[in-house]
């Protein structure tokens, strides 16, 4: 999947356009939405053609322009290691670079088969307004002092889970499986999402910021509604210790580091820690549940089973 980013027509004028969009698809990544698409697509066809492998570069353009929009949101300084495109630059030139990524996206969408384009572009699209009204309702929570686990995983549902349920389903809609199946897939890309997200919650408080990529702690600092801070906002409340959770979240970016450990060791008091180890594995488990009750064979839930975990048991 590099070696498809790379082969990508990038070249074009003006550079001030170009270079910012070449520069984050070179960043790395996992590319996971294209390898979901494509292994989903391997379950029933073998005849991988360029008509193939564009749609799966399609699904991560896309991602990596939300990436670019969201740091900027985010106010994040890095990215994988290296200055996130709008402090490399700026932020105007990351905005009209990351719109010039969302338009690149539909272009390479646009050469999958004929025959497969209107159902691949209704996926896509859907999938496109689900993320940015998550991404919204996550933006909104920050104005929320208080949010429900259910409104928490809707927002993930829309702004991690839909891109990965579309990502499994538009491969095995590719190759032609029937409703079922492709519905299979996408609720298990949906239900991965979650996994996958809580996992990143997880790994923004209990990783090592050098295989994560990022500083940890960053979540903490913004008093950002991950699923640990939702988790340990209802469990003080319960514990009679929410003023004193609630006064370690007030603390300002003067003692940043200090409120990072704090917090961090009221997450290990209150066991937020292993509730969401469980819940990682809870959403792994319905993920493999909707493959078993979609009529995909053992080998193709194997597959997919296997995929997931390389996810849910990552450092980064």
């Amino acid at each position: 999947m590099n070696k498809g980013l790379m082969a990508l027509d990038l070249k074009g004028e003006p550079q001030t356009l170009y270079e910012p969009i070449g520069y984050i698809l070179g960043l790395g990544g996992k590319h996971l939405r294209p390898k979901l698409c494509l292994t989903a697509f391997g379950l029933f066809s073998d005849d991988v053609t360029d008509e193939i492998v564009y749609p799966a570069v399609a699904l991560e353009v896309f991602h990596e322009f939300t990436l670019v929009h969201d740091d900027i949101m985010d106010r994040s300084d890095t990215r994988r290691n290296q200055p996130t495109v709008h402090v490399k630059w700026d932020e105007n030139t990351a905005i009209l670079s990351g719109d010039a990524m969302s338009i690149l996206a539909y272009r390479y969408l646009a050469l999958c088969p004929a025959d497969k384009r209107q159902e691949v572009f209704k996926l896509f699209t859907d999938t496109a307004m689900g993320v940015c009204e998550g991404q919204r309702k996550d933006m909104d929570f920050e104005e929320q002092p208080f949010v429900t686990m259910d409104e928490y995983l809707d927002m993930v549902g829309q702004k991690t889970g839909v891109l990965l349920a579309c990502s499994a389903a538009m491969g095995a809609l590719l190759a032609g499986a029937d409703e079922e199946k492709v519905k299979a897939l996408y609720d298990f890309g949906y239900n991965t999402g979650l996994a996958f997200q809580i996992t990143d919650d997880f790994l923004d408080t209990f990783g090592d910021p050098v295989t994560f990529g990022k500083p940890i702690g960053g979540d903490i600092a913004l008093n950002k509604k991950s699923w640990l801070l939702v988790e340990a906002l209802h469990r003080a409340k319960a514990a009679g210790r929410y003023a004193e959770f609630a006064a370690l979240l007030a603390l300002g970016e003067d003692k940043r580091q200090e409120k990072i450990e704090a917090v961090t060791g009221m997450y290990i008091d209150l066991g937020v820690k292993e509730a969401a180890e469980d819940a990682i594995l809870e959403c792994h488990a319905k993920a493999v549940e909707a493959l078993e009750k979609g009529g995909l064979d053992e080998a193709q839930v194997q597959c997919m089973k296997e995929f997931a975990e390389a996810l849910i048991h990552r450092e980064r």
